[in-house]
């Protein structure tokens, strides 16, 4: 097991595990729940799914992978030809820069944060910090760590796991965007137009 592959399931286990610490403080400070997957008029049952799926192979695949190499491992865990200590190093550096971003723009929410939307659980528009240059840094940063999982440890079944989470952060931003449009009005309109939705 090398340094690189060590540091990757640290990130990953990390984020996940600071992901959910900093979604029950907010849920705390705001005074009720923050899960919305299964709340309003909207249905998120696909990408709810997609999310939790993601974030359990993300952190599992890795080291499954690393277990089941040592033996005769299936098709969809043996690494693809891409590079590796660099692409490894790079995915590393990726991953570090994503579950920063993901994390710092989930805290700088605050009261606002939540997982999911629905009517009458709207927080106020944050528009400053990583929100002032894209309407959704936290599902930025999911994917650019996800992404660099996926140098790290370039497998088939790693792969799709980055497009499961690519598929759910364009469903469910789909989503918030009606949700916030109808609960926010004007306001949330202008910040469609000031700032773009991932980058």
């Amino acid at each position: 097991m090398e340094v690189i592959e060590i540091g990757a399931v640290a990130v990953i286990w990390a984020y996940v595990f600071l992901f959910l610490v900093f979604t029950v403080v907010a849920a705390r400070r705001a005074g009720t729940s923050v899960w919305l997957f299964g709340v309003g008029a909207e249905r998120q049952m696909i990408p709810a799914m997609l999310f939790r799926a993601s974030f359990a192979l993300g952190a599992a695949l890795p080291l499954v992978t690393l277990w089941v190499l040592a033996g005769n491992p299936p098709w969809f865990l043996i690494p693809m030809s891409m590079g590796g200590a660099p692409s490894g190093l790079v995915g590393l550096i990726l991953m570090i820069t994503g579950a920063a971003l993901a994390l710092y723009a989930q805290h700088y929410m605050g009261r606002s944060w939540r997982i999911g939307a629905a009517e009458g659980h709207v927080g106020k528009i944050i528009d400053g910090g990583p929100f002032s240059f894209s309407r959704n840094p936290v599902f930025v940063g999911q994917v650019v760590l996800f992404a660099g999982l996926w140098l790290v440890f370039p497998t088939v079944a790693q792969f799709a796991v980055v497009a499961a989470l690519i598929l759910a952060a364009v469903l469910q931003v789909r989503i918030e965007e009606r949700v916030l449009g109808r609960e926010l009005g004007q306001p949330y309109a202008d910040y469609r137009q000031r700032v773009r939705r991932w980058l």
